[in-house]
């Protein structure tokens, strides 16, 4: 008997018991649909973490910020009435002290580094468009951390740094409430912002907008380039009060091949705890939270496994009655001359067919649903969330998940198969 002909024949031999076989693919169906959904779940999570990061880094930034008043060995440091200052705010991804001047310099110092850049922290109260609109004032936040990197642009450009023109990047919901008609109109013309100086008094700046930018993970509010943050600083600062960040920028030397190893990024932030200072990638920000999120995902995938493991059970008991009621036909093929592999390998088959049925009907049917929910989502509870695919199906790892499933089916076929393949031919034919 050819392969191709035991390969149709196990597939026959699966609908024998229609009911049974039906019941068997419904419980494999549960868990390849759980088990869909949650590695989509997964890669929808991590891939949108992992473009908002690529948006402030390419790997060779270091958020730095003082070291933890605290240690694990050495307790609570003394106060030292000439160190650093305390801030009554504590900023984003910083705690309430703030660095200084020397802290600054010990950064310059460290070999590796090309460039640091200090973080002012900012209070912007109100946003109007210059010859737009009605004049109507806005409530605005400036997001400290916008000279980190690239903002998540819908129009326009990035922007300057290095200029001496003040630049903003408007968030894209500010657009209509400032008069423009669309993104595009925005990118160029002039918006006033309102603030307080150090003695309460109210103070105006213009700058351009240079860019039109969703609302993602790390950019909520403005983006404000050196030269703006930098003016409404120093107005804000107490006069003779000394220069003090919550926040620095470390920008790390790439190697010979343009990136930043993993290695070198270790001894700068080693080099960093000599000074007393703290230094983070964008990835180890996000570590806890994806460790959550990993660790939610693992708990549902656990619960899928689960069910397969009890599909399994499922498997084998089809199959052993199988095997029970076709001893006689089994005793025939034998005296026939077919094989004991070949008898092993259509019980076999009839296994990863009923696998592959209840594999491939969950994996589809979690595709279909998944794909509508993740749409309905997108424009309602995560709609603040652009560019967040909460379910993210990958070929690869739907083909993968009825690959696992049909190889729990294929091991489950293994005890029901070998006592197929063991029956005695005259043993068999005499069974009633």
């Amino acid at each position: 008997m050819k392969t191709s002909d035991v390969i149709r024949m196990a597939a026959r031999n699966a609908f024998r018991s229609r009911l049974r076989t039906l019941l068997t693919v419904l419980s494999l169906f549960v868990g390849a649909f759980t088990l869909t959904l949650t590695t989509a779940l997964g890669a929808g999570v991590n891939d949108y973490v992992e473009r908002q990061v690529a948006t402030l880094s390419a790997g060779d930034i270091l958020l730095v910020s003082p070291a933890a008043a605290t240690g694990p060995e050495e307790g609570p440091r003394e106060w030292d009435p000439d160190g650093r200052q305390r801030s009554g705010e504590t900023a984003p991804l910083t705690t309430g002290t703030l660095l200084n001047a020397d802290d600054i310099e010990a950064m310059e110092g460290i070999a590796g580094v090309r460039r640091v850049q200090p973080i002012d922290q900012v209070s912007v109260e109100w946003i109007t468009a210059r010859g737009v609109g009605d004049g109507t004032r806005y409530d605005l936040d400036v997001n400290p951390t916008s000279s980190i990197g690239r903002s998540d642009l819908v129009a326009g450009r990035q922007l300057d740094q290095d200029g001496s023109r003040s630049e903003i990047v408007l968030p894209e919901d500010y657009v209509e409430a400032l008069g423009f008609s669309d993104a595009e109109h925005a990118v160029g013309r002039v918006v006033a912002l309102g603030y307080s100086d150090a003695a309460q008094g109210p103070q105006e700046i213009e700058a351009t907008v240079v860019g039109v930018a969703r609302e993602s993970l790390f950019a909520a509010g403005a983006g404000a380039n050196s030269a703006l943050t930098e003016t409404v600083s120093d107005a804000q600062a107490a006069p003779g009060s000394p220069e003090a960040w919550p926040l620095a920028v470390v920008q790390v030397e790439p190697g010979e091949g343009g990136t930043v190893d993993t290695a070198e990024l270790e001894r700068v932030k080693d080099e960093l705890a000599d000074a007393d200072l703290a230094g983070q990638t964008i990835e180890d920000q996000l570590g806890v939270v994806q460790t959550v999120i990993n660790g939610i995902i693992g708990v549902l995938s656990a619960f899928a496994v689960v069910a397969l493991v009890a599909a399994s059970f499922g498997i084998v008991n089809t199959l052993l009655m199988s095997v029970q009621e076709r001893t006689r036909e089994i005793g025939l093929m034998k005296a026939l001359g077919m094989s004991n592999r070949r008898v092993f390998g259509l019980f076999s088959l009839e296994a990863v067919v009923i696998g592959f049925l209840g594999a491939a009907l969950g994996a589809l049917v979690a595709v279909g649903l998944g794909s509508v929910i993740a749409a309905s989502a997108a424009g309602t509870v995560l709609s603040a969330l652009p560019g967040l695919q909460i379910l993210l199906f990958q070929p690869a790892t739907v083909v993968s998940v009825v690959l696992v499933v049909m190889l729990i089916a294929f091991v489950s076929g293994v005890l029901p198969a070998r006592r197929a393949a063991r029956q005695d031919p005259i043993e068999s034919l005499r069974y009633e």
